[in-house]
């Protein structure tokens, strides 16, 4: 198995599993179907920020959502579609609409079917954005939010919320697991 050689060659070395220890509290019901980039990014955010709560949103082939306390206790998250997943639910699961990617200009509403996949998909993402992070300031009113994952460039300056864009978020995550455990 490749852990094994990777594990006799790496003086550091860690297989991510459900059994490695982590620097958060997980209260999610099924940690075990807890995806580990989730996990990492949560993981990340914490320890660049571990003065506050926090609010990890990935945007990538789906977008996450995970809650991170002060505390380093994980609450959990949601999931839903990511950008170029619901371009290409709308192509495939209907019978007309053509396949768009996302491009620089964004309308409003749109005036060809194709500005109108474009304004429905990248605005509704916005709206929903914004409104999952007004939603959580209620709750923490001082969260800092991240975003990370393959849109998230594309989505930093749309949204109306601050936000701190960080690509590399799920890397960083990894690298301080890794060193919690050759700590502990």
């Amino acid at each position: 198995m490749l852990a094994d050689i990777l594990s006799r060659r790496l003086k550091k070395f860690l297989f991510f599993d459900d059994l490695v220890k982590l620097p958060l509290k997980i209260s999610y019901r099924t940690p075990e179907t807890l995806g580990k980039d989730r996990i990492a990014a949560a993981v990340g955010a914490h320890y660049l920020h571990p003065e506050g709560d926090v609010l990890v949103i990935d945007a990538g082939t789906a977008i996450t959502y995970e809650i991170v306390e002060a505390s380093g206790h994980y609450i959990g998250g949601n999931i839903s579609p990511g950008l170029t997943t619901r371009f290409k639910a709308l192509h495939q699961f209907t019978e007309k609409l053509p396949f768009v990617k996302e491009t620089g200009q964004v309308p409003l509403v749109g005036t060809s079917t194709e500005t109108a996949i474009i304004a429905g998909v990248v605005n509704g993402m916005i709206y929903e954005m914004d409104g999952y992070i007004d939603a959580i300031r209620e709750v923490y009113p001082d969260v800092f939010v991240f975003l990370t994952g393959g849109h998230s460039f594309y989505f930093e300056k749309r949204l109306k919320n601050a936000i701190f864009a960080a690509i590399n978020l799920v890397l960083t995550g990894l690298n301080r697991i890794l060193e919690y455990n050759v700590e502990n």
